[in-house]
């Protein structure tokens, strides 16, 4: 009896035609039947957006041979969204992968990423889901040292699943020189953030954002040190947002009317 191949999505947020997704797929045609479903143009930074003023788009594109792929108009979550619901038609494929980004997506970055808030959309889905990122923003940047370790932590996933309500947020060092991979914690750090003040044309004011990366976290656990330290740091993320140690503080509190 032929064995099923996995079925798997891949998603990003630089859009359909980034080099980075192109190198994903690569990947993933050695692992599985591929279905890409794609923003038109690039969407990072969106986070968890999604659409729900206007109509998506959803038109299929050829641009990878044995792949089937789809732009649309919508952000990475909508991305997923119509994949489960109008091209797998509720049949969920056996893994979401979302990347390669141009950019790390590690520490406080997982909150804005749209890269990685296309993969919590998947685990959202109950598809074991993963996010890659590279410390690279260009647009021709160099994907190919990162082939062989997703390949490994793609073929690990399909092969063990991964727990409910979670997904790896998988970021790698720039560079080809890498020590391995660090199961890392999500360091604490954070943008310090200013707006650069303009003046258009008619003399209104407009702004950029701008800003500087800031660790406070010393510890050699997590994901900011072991990118600093030539490793691929991979984390395990939940979107289970419930501060858990709380409750018994919050418990603690006369709230009686």
């Amino acid at each position: 009896m032929k064995k099923t191949r996995p079925r798997i999505l891949v998603v990003n947020d630089d859009g359909i035609d980034a080099p980075g997704i192109r190198a994903l797929i690569e990947v993933m045609k050695e692992l599985g039947d591929v279905t890409v479903v794609a923003p038109d143009g690039p969407q990072s930074g969106m986070g968890h957006a999604i659409t729900i003023a206007k109509p998506l788009r959803l038109d299929k594109v050829n641009l990878y041979e044995g792949v089937e792929m789809y732009k649309s108009s919508g952000t990475p979550v909508d991305c997923v969204k119509l994949a489960v619901n109008q091209v797998f038609k509720g049949q969920k494929p056996d893994l979401c992968v979302s990347g390669i980004n141009h950019g790390l997506n590690n520490s406080i970055n997982v909150i804005y990423s749209g890269t990685m808030s296309a993969a919590v959309e998947g685990a959202i889905e109950s598809i074991p889901s993963i996010g890659f990122s590279l410390d690279d923003f260009k647009y021709d940047a160099d994907f190919s040292h990162c082939k062989k370790f997703i390949k490994i932590i793609a073929s690990r996933v399909l092969e063990h699943g991964l727990q409910i309500g979670t997904l790896l947020n998988v970021n790698f060092p720039k560079g080809a020189d890498i020590k391995g991979i660090k199961i890392c914690r999500q360091a604490n750090a954070k943008w310090a953030e200013e707006f650069d003040e303009r003046l258009d044309p008619h003399k209104r004011n407009y702004y950029w954002l701008t800003g500087v990366f800031q660790n406070y976290d010393q510890g050699e656990d997590t994901d900011v040190w072991a990118l600093e330290n030539g490793y691929i740091s991979m984390v395990p993320v939940q979107f289970d947002m419930t501060a858990h140690h709380a409750i018994p503080v919050l418990n603690s509190w006369d709230l009686d009317v």
